[in-house]
């Protein structure tokens, strides 16, 4: 054995050691290099922008009407559900990390960092999605930096929902260049 390994082999003769102690911490370690309670915090609050973005699309699934609403309709659906699916992870994770996910609907509105915003037509739905989409990507990349190797298993979860908030952001611009393009397209009435 290299020097190395036979320093790696002690490190873990520790890691053995360390791991019977404070077993009730799950996968809390000592080598956890984040404040627990921040950490729950911030994905906290990241499970309040989910829940009031999954809130918001369907109800703009439910309300988009107009002969071009079907497709529209769709991707708030499709959105809604892919949401929903982040909210679980955030509270996985929360449970990993032994706090509890507040899913209070008290100040819900309060904890998250969209707002929840209904729009009156298709394109005020499409804008007020691709605004909260913009909201999320920037509060979740300044998790991710603020989490940095601290928390990989966090961090991967805000990175993974963050990579999907992208798209979401994306699939809303080119909904918006279709409805606009819908409205160079109709010709005006002759007399």
């Amino acid at each position: 054995m290299s020097k190395n390994t036979k320093q790696f082999v002690m490190d873990i003769l520790d890691i053995r050691r360390r791991a019977r102690q404070h077993m009730e911490q799950g996968a809390l370690t000592k080598t956890y290099g984040c404040d627990r309670d921040m950490v729950v915090g911030l994905l906290n609050a990241a499970l309040a922008t989910e829940v009031v973005c999954v809130l918001r699309y369907k109800r703009h699934y439910y309300m988009a009407q107009g002969i071009h609403s079907q497709s529209i309709r769709d991707e708030f659906r499709e959105h809604a559900e892919e949401e929903l699916q982040h909210v679980g992870w955030l509270a996985e994770r929360i449970i990993e990390l032994g706090g509890e996910p507040d899913f209070s609907p008290h100040g819900i509105a309060d904890r998250a960092h969209s707002e929840y915003a209904e729009g009156t037509n298709l394109i005020d739905m499409i804008e007020e999605d691709l605004v909260a989409e913009r909201i999320a990507i920037d509060s979740y990349r300044s998790m991710i930096q603020y989490i940095g190797d601290g928390d990989s298993s966090s961090r991967r979860v805000l990175e993974r929902i963050l990579e999907v908030e992208e798209e979401h952001a994306e699939d809303l611009v080119s909904l918006l260049r279709q409805r606009q393009s819908f409205k160079t397209d109709i010709l005006p009435k002759t007399g």
